[in-house]
């Protein structure tokens, strides 16, 4: 039984039960409607509602979305709880959110244990509220918390739910506050249906929108459901309740709200390969190189309680380093993270030293320097020398050959690749690199660590940039070829953001710098296939100089004063460029743009799939939206291309193939699932 009912006296106990987050699903809401007459029929003076285990209950159960909605329906529930003649209580003993928070919202009372949360996250999900979540919570905490909830999909914790009016008290034991409310006080709780809506501030609903324009561009649901906020301050209760499910059963079918279930799920079932055997424990790291990259990865772990020892070559890079975690720990006081004494315990569980000894028992050591495969062998030379044979050795490199590091130490098993992305303790995809050498006990130790920093893990083989530089390279490509042949850095970037990256290709570059590009390319050069168009603009940028934000000037200027301005010399390059190789330029569309940069990038994620680079689109999916910023409302690469169709895409690449049929050479997995009638989520080596 997914709800459990008892009583003591004149109180009735309604249990939410359906492990492990008690979603709320048909059963479950059939066994509050019969609680409901239930508690009617022993005529109780109280009802108190709270979670089994850790949660109250985080909402509804997803995997109802995608057929029709099965009776009894939560509004109705909800709506015989709250106009029952036996007032109900939520003690809310963990997380309420969503349709948890919905029931909450629909008791008479709400008692809430200082650790629990109360949220309604649907646009998370590309819907909105769908019980009364956009009524009920306005009409108890006012318009800008409601909409700040609803619009951004942002969880209350307790003391600011209580606070916001949201819920009536905070408690150790809300079950046992909620017993001994006074009957007379419970019955004198005005009913959250009968409270009269907020007055209409257009100021508000001016802001909120703004803010969405901003911070939620090309997403629907926010915006429905601030309308239907908006919308229902003028409606009598039940006419704004009908407004709101006809809205939510609206987007429960659209394209975003699958795409956004997709990557949901998705990320749900990253999880590592079921016949691991048991990791090492995790009782301290090691890591090589206190850069950006190295010193947020040792940030992440002292984060999550490790000890680290991080090793750097000389006293100049132990004072770098020490200055790096120094800043990352500022950040965290300033932003409010961190706290005083837990700045000072970080801080006392990290030792910075180019002595490797002192790492000599650490059972993972992860190495993050420079992109240089011999400094990269040396550095594996010391580990394998100072720590145990039984020690994981780990490498955070982007592109380089894992194989080959692993067969420069005495023992190829114990080494993988762990690609932490930028900022690492921030960034939360983990692509765990899988060596043709490496042990199943290596590899359950990697994802260990990724279960302990709360990453996505995602499975990929070795080749040149693995699963996500590699298909971000083919991106960047695409981009250069359409900027030579006829649009600018600053089209391009218009057109991906339009798209729904938070930025395009060439502002990214400026961030990062150019000159990692160009050591890439120049790291390629040997192996670089002649018939291959090179586009060398982004060469010559370095060339002048012009290595991106942190010298003022890349792709865009960056006046002193802020912000960055189109820089008409970039432009003359690929005129000057597109003269020297013959090339008569043309206007690409935005549509255009977006297509070939989109094709460019589903081919070659074919291309990894036929490899067995990925283990599925899937996962595919998950390493384009964590780890490259493909717009999430769209699912990720993969599931956009089920969306737009196999024929459709291999038709327009056939097309493509006129122009260059080298850059265009079309995925077997492609023509594969075309001549099958296969989605691309559906193909599989087997």
């Amino acid at each position: 039984m997914n709800v459990t009912t008892r009583s003591e006296g004149l109180t009735g106990f309604v249990t939410l039960d359906n492990p492990p987050v008690n979603a709320i699903g048909k059963e479950m809401r059939q066994g509050l409607l019969d609680a409901v007459a239930w508690a009617e029929r022993e005529n109780f003076d109280r009802v108190i509602v709270t979670g089994a285990g850790r949660a109250f209950a985080a909402g509804a159960d997803a995997k109802e979305f995608d057929g029709a909605a099965l009776e009894p329906y939560l509004p109705d529930v909800l709506d015989a709880i709250e106009k029952s003649f036996v007032p109900w209580i939520a003690a809310i003993n963990g997380v309420a959110l969503g349709g948890g928070a919905e029931i909450a919202l629909a008791c008479r009372m709400r008692i809430a244990a200082p650790q629990a949360q109360i949220g309604l996250p649907e646009v998370t999900l590309g819907v909105i509220p769908g019980a009364g979540g956009t009524q009920r919570a306005m009409r108890l905490t006012g318009l800008e918390t409601a909409l700040d909830m609803i619009a951004f999909g942002r969880p209350l914790r307790a003391g600011a739910a209580l606070k916001a009016g949201l819920i009536h008290a905070v408690e150790d034991d809300p079950m046992d506050a909620a017993d001994m409310v006074n009957t007379e006080e419970l019955q004198c709780i005005v009913p959250t249906w009968e409270l009269p809506a907020p007055d209409h501030d257009a100021a508000a609903f001016d802001a909120i929108r703004a803010r969405l324009a901003q911070r939620s561009p090309g997403q629907i649901a926010p915006l429905r459901a601030v309308d239907v906020v908006e919308q229902g301050l003028s409606l009598p209760f039940d006419q704004a309740m009908k407004l709101e499910r006809a809205t939510f059963l609206d987007l429960k079918g659209g394209d975003q709200s699958r795409a956004l279930r997709h990557i949901f799920f998705a990320e749900r079932a990253a999880k590592p390969p079921k016949d691991l055997p048991p990791a090492s424990e995790l009782t301290e790291i090691a890591v090589v190189g206190g850069g950006t990259m190295g010193a947020g990865i040792a940030y992440a772990c002292l984060s999550i309680g490790l000890p680290v020892t991080l090793l750097e070559s000389d006293a100049e890079g132990v004072e770098r380093a020490q200055a790096n975690i120094g800043q990352l720990v500022q950040t965290g006081l300033d932003r409010g993270r961190l706290s005083d004494d837990g700045a000072r315990a970080l801080r006392d569980r990290l030792t910075v030293t180019t002595d490797y000894a002192k790492a000599a028992n650490a059972p993972l050591a992860i190495e993050a320097a420079f992109e240089d495969m011999e400094v990269k062998k040396a550095i594996f030379a010391q580990l394998d020398a100072a720590l145990s044979l039984d020690a994981v050795l780990a490498t955070n490199t982007s592109y380089l050959d894992v194989d080959e590091i692993a067969a420069s130490t005495n023992e190829p098993s114990r080494v993988l690749g762990l690609h932490f992305f930028a900022p690492a303790h921030i960034m939360r995809l983990l692509e765990i690199v899988r060596g043709a050498r490496t042990s199943p006990r290596a590899l359950a130790t990697g994802y260990a660590l990724g279960k302990l920093l709360k990453k996505v893990p995602v499975l990929a083989g070795v080749c040149d940039g693995f699963i996500g530089n590699r298909i971000y390279s083919r991106y960047r490509e695409a981009a250069d070829t359409v900027f030579m042949d006829g649009s600018t850095p600053w089209e391009v970037d218009e057109a991906m953001v339009n798209f729904g990256y938070a930025m395009g290709p060439y502002e990214v570059a400026d961030l990062s710098g150019l000159d990692i590009g160009y050591a890439a390319r120049r790291r390629q050069d040997a192996t670089r296939d002649p018939n291959r168009r090179y586009i060398p603009i982004a060469d010559r940028m370095v060339e002048l100089g012009k290595l991106g934000k942190k010298v003022g000037a890349g792709w865009y200027r960056y006046p002193g004063g802020g912000g960055k301005v189109e820089d008409p010399i970039v432009a003359d390059l690929a005129l000057e460029e597109a003269h020297f190789a013959g090339i008569e330029r043309t206007d690409y569309t935005e549509d255009q743009i977006v297509e070939r940069l989109v094709l460019a990038m589903i081919n070659e994620a074919a291309d990894v799939l036929a490899e067995g680079i990925a283990q599925s689109a899937a996962d595919i999916d998950l390493v384009t939206v964590f780890g490259y910023g493909f717009p999430r409302w769209r699912g990720g690469l993969m599931h956009y291309a089920d969306t737009l169709g196999v024929p459709h895409i291999v038709e327009r690449i056939t097309a493509l193939q006129a122009e260059d049929p080298v850059a265009w050479k079309l995925s077997p997995v492609l023509e594969e699932c075309e001549k099958r009638g296969l989605s691309l989520a559906e193909w599989s080596t087997e």
